[in-house]
């Protein structure tokens, strides 16, 4: 019960702990059983209600959570709404998953490949296993990422160069958006206004307001290396269909 109790209850989750590493397992062994199994056993049809089902199950925990928030919890509308990147896109991901449009799957592999695999790394939760947070918190970042690579290594599709610059400028009206959000609400979503209280990439840009500038300088260089293995690979698929 002690080792129990060191390996997972803890109230802020730490890189590197138990609660950090176990759930990234889990994650990357659903997404290849989810993938193979699909490939032998689902028809498109199939396919397309599997990820369409796991696009609900990670919007409805990041509703049910918020609703349990402002049920039973002290609910701050200046920092607890899902406008967060990630979150919204976990709110969004069904409609995603539903009609599946190129041109919704260009901006979300940039982003959430990007984003989420940053939360990954550096997990912000306050209170660790067994808490809703820490579940949420998983279900939401891992579930995008299951999710999007399930697109690319199922369901083929691929992102252009042309994507990168599309998914650049859809992330600048996000970010306008929160902007004039904060403002209003006097709010700190997409950390426009603060650093993360967690350990983040944006520690190594300096103070406010250079870490946004660093940011946003470094968005299409990241872009483009997150581009660079799909642009290899549909090189090499060429060279191997002359």
């Amino acid at each position: 019960m002690e080792l129990l109790r060191l390996c997972f209850v803890q109230t802020e989750v730490t890189i590197g702990s138990f609660q950090h590493i176990i759930p990234i397992l889990f994650a990357i062994g659903f997404t290849i059983f989810l993938v193979k199994y699909s490939k032998k056993h689902f028809d498109e049809q199939q396919k397309q209600k599997a990820i369409h089902y796991l696009g609900w199950v990670v919007s409805a925990t990041l509703i049910g959570f918020h609703l349990s928030r402002i049920l039973f919890s002290n609910y701050n509308f200046k920092t607890d709404l899902p406008l967060y990147l990630c979150s919204l896109m976990a709110l969004l991901i069904p409609f995603f998953t539903h009609y599946r449009k190129y041109w919704m799957f260009e901006i979300l592999v940039f982003w959430i490949i990007g984003g989420t695999l940053q939360a990954v790394i550096t997990p912000d939760i306050t209170h660790g296993f067994p808490s809703f947070d820490y579940f949420r918190y998983w279900v939401v970042h891992l579930g995008l990422l299951s999710i999007i690579f399930y697109f690319v290594f199922e369901l083929k599709m691929k992102p252009t160069l042309r994507s990168v610059f599309k998914s650049f400028l859809a992330l600048q009206v996000y970010v306008v958006l929160m902007m004039v959000l904060n403002y209003l609400l006097n709010a700190n979503y997409f950390y426009l206004n603060e650093k993360p209280k967690s350990a983040s990439l944006l520690d190594y840009f300096g103070e406010w307001p250079y870490y946004i500038l660093v940011g946003q300088l470094i968005i299409i260089p990241l872009f483009l290396l997150i581009y660079l293995p799909f642009f290899l690979f549909g090189k090499k698929e060429n060279l191997l269909s002359k």
